[in-house]
């Protein structure tokens, strides 16, 4: 999985995951990439700062499973303010800051047996419940490959403080 910053031809800046590059490219192309804003499909990538190297214990991903009919979505420090100018970026960061909140209240928290879990309950193995933990990006294109729907929980610069 990759994430992109993404612009429209409004200027709404936004971020996006999607399997590869590639994918990117294949559904911009098609116009199927939509300006989480105002829903133009006229959108192309923005710059973006580089990824810095996360510590191993770090360095999977947090992503969610989610059970039909049900909301979720770990939790980050309300009490932290970041110097933003942007009125839509602070939005956007309270935003994320809500849907991880979701989550870590309504989910399970299975930890680096995401993968597992979220197998069994795709196969109906165990009862259907909301998840969420960390995999690895080997494990997150297994499960796409497989069909089993995850989303990767958006992180905000403090998560890597």
């Amino acid at each position: 999985m990759i994430r992109f910053a993404l612009r429209c031809e409004k200027d709404h800046e936004f971020e996006a995951w999607f399997r590869s590059g590639d994918d990117y490219d294949r559904l911009a192309g098609e116009k199927a990439v939509n300006c989480a804003v105002c829903g133009s499909t006229r959108v192309e990538k923005a710059l973006m700062a580089p990824a810095v190297a996360r510590s191993p214990r770090t360095r999977g991903m947090d992503i969610v499973k989610v059970d039909a009919g049900r909301e979720a979505a770990p939790a980050a420090d309300e009490n932290v303010q970041l110097a933003t100018s942007d009125p839509r970026e602070r939005a956007l960061r309270s935003a994320i800051r809500e849907l991880r909140q979701k989550v870590t209240e309504r989910a399970d928290y299975v930890g680096n047996r995401f993968a597992e879990e979220a197998r069994k309950i795709h196969h109906q193995e165990v009862e259907p419940r909301g998840i969420y933990g960390e995999a690895t990006s080997e494990d997150a294109k297994a499960l796409a490959e497989e069909g089993i729907d995850f989303y990767p929980l958006p992180s905000l610069p403090e998560d890597q403080n």
